[in-house]
């Protein structure tokens, strides 16, 4: 997909976590004194170029709350994409929520963000069973994996349209002797899925500095960007950081 055309979707987690740092047992989650608040940072996002919104609604709460997604369904304009795990509890939430994408992700309580893809090879029938129930309800589910052949076999066999490529390694590994052996990891599993008929995603680690090696990834559909917006945000506020951030993607920076 030309540069241009590639989407931008803003997690906005990490202003979440910002927030939770002090108010994380306030009775409510925006006004009065409670701040930042994710869905206005999201607002604005949106109203600065964003294509589309993310937020990971985690079993435990700890950063973004059943409040923050509600209020996000009623007032953004763009796209809705929540990040959930393969449970019970978050399919019904989903399919009662309706955003507009889902993205199932792998948890562990220890992490502060997702690190590593869905483990789709040890849990295919249960990740099969997400992706049909969400279609049931329109809708989109995307396997969140790392590149990896194997892994975007089974998306295509249990259904999912789309996946987005973890590219959290070849970000780790952006200053080191692996980055160019990451960057072609991300090549080949673009290709491979694109040649299955997925949609290709990419998210967790891209930032100002790796966006341009990013983009020459091929296939791309959307970029899911949080921290690094988050970041440049406190620096020049909301609507800069992602109107950078869509100039970088286009080589306009």
């Amino acid at each position: 997909m030309k540069a241009s055309q590639v989407l931008l979707g803003v997690n906005v987690d990490h202003c979440a976590t910002l927030r939770q740092a002090r108010y994380r047992t306030a009775s409510r989650e925006a006004g009065q004194a409670v701040e930042p608040d994710p869905v206005l940072f999201a607002l604005l996002a949106e109203r600065a170029g964003a294509d589309g919104i993310t937020m990971h609604l985690r079993e435990d709460r700890r950063h973004v709350s059943e409040a923050d997604v509600r209020r996000a369904r009623d007032l953004i304009s763009t796209r809705l994409n929540l990040e959930m795990a393969c449970t019970k509890e978050m399919i019904d939430f989903a399919r009662d929520l309706l955003p507009d994408a889902v993205c199932l992700v792998p948890e562990n309580r220890e992490e502060v963000t997702t690190e590593g893809g869905l483990d789709v090879l040890g849990q295919r029938d249960r990740v099969r069973a997400v992706v049909e129930a969400v279609l049931e309800k329109g809708i989109e589910p995307s396997l969140f994996i790392d590149p990896d052949g194997a892994a975007i076999e089974v998306a295509v066999s249990v259904g999912a349209p789309v996946v987005e490529l973890h590219t959290g390694a070849y970000a780790n590994a952006y200053y080191g002797p692996q980055r160019s052996a990451e960057l072609n990891k991300l090549v080949a599993a673009a290709n491979l899925a694109h040649q299955g008929g997925l949609v290709v995603n990419l998210g967790h680690g891209i930032n100002y500095t790796n966006i341009a090696e990013i983009m020459t990834v091929p296939h791309i559909n959307e970029l899911n960007i949080g921290h690094t917006l988050v970041s440049r945000a406190l620096m020049t506020g909301v609507e800069e950081a992602v109107r950078e951030m869509k100039k970088r993607m286009r080589g306009l920076v």
